[in-house]
């Protein structure tokens, strides 16, 4: 790859970054952390699904919960849809479109966090997960992307990411991610 080649790359991940940063989402990050803060203060948790990439961001999201992200503190109850063994059971059993929306319908109640990551907004099996979390009762996270798909609207906090490329969108998504992690510890632990 010659170096004109990757400077495009970079002015395509600043573009995203750049578009992405209004104020309308600034205050939606702030709104989200202290939605995902004032969940776990009160007992509750946060499930997260992805498909692909989203679903190791997903994956990510999780792990910086339940293990450490900057600083020592106790670890938050986050949930990320990628068992495995029950993607291929329900899979299996029901289709690939009740993936997710079987994990929420087992573990979410009211007052939970359902962060939903879809880069075209119109994975099935999160359209339906999106559904069960409120059916249940949770409060939904959306990370969109190429204009929010059938998912524009769904969420109670949500970030649509302006770039028609999955991987500069979920560049932009797994920022949103650390950003909710580092507030929420700010909020919950000071850190």
């Amino acid at each position: 790859m010659n170096v004109d080649k990757v400077k495009n790359s970079w002015a395509q991940s600043r573009a995203a970054f750049e578009a992405f940063s209004t104020e309308e989402n600034f205050n939606t990050l702030a709104a989200a952390a202290q939605a995902l803060a004032d969940a776990f203060g009160k007992g509750g948790k946060a499930i997260i699904a992805g498909n692909g990439g989203s679903a190791c961001d997903a994956m990510h999201f999780a792990e910086e919960f339940t293990g450490r992200f900057r600083r020592d503190r106790r670890a938050l109850p986050v949930i990320s849809c990628t068992d495995p063994a029950h993607i291929t059971c329900v899979g299996n059993d029901y289709g690939f479109d009740d993936i997710f929306s079987r994990t929420v319908e087992a573990f979410a109640v009211p007052g939970d966090i359902f962060i939903a990551i879809s880069t075209s907004g119109n994975s099935p099996n999160i359209i339906k997960a999106v559904a069960a979390a409120k059916a249940k009762g949770a409060k939904v996270v959306t990370l969109l992307g190429k204009g929010g798909g059938k998912l524009k609207g769904a969420g109670d906090y949500e970030f649509i990411v302006d770039a028609k490329l999955s991987d500069k969108v979920q560049e932009v998504h797994m920022a949103v991610l650390h950003i909710l992690i580092e507030a929420v510890e700010n909020l919950m632990f000071g850190l």
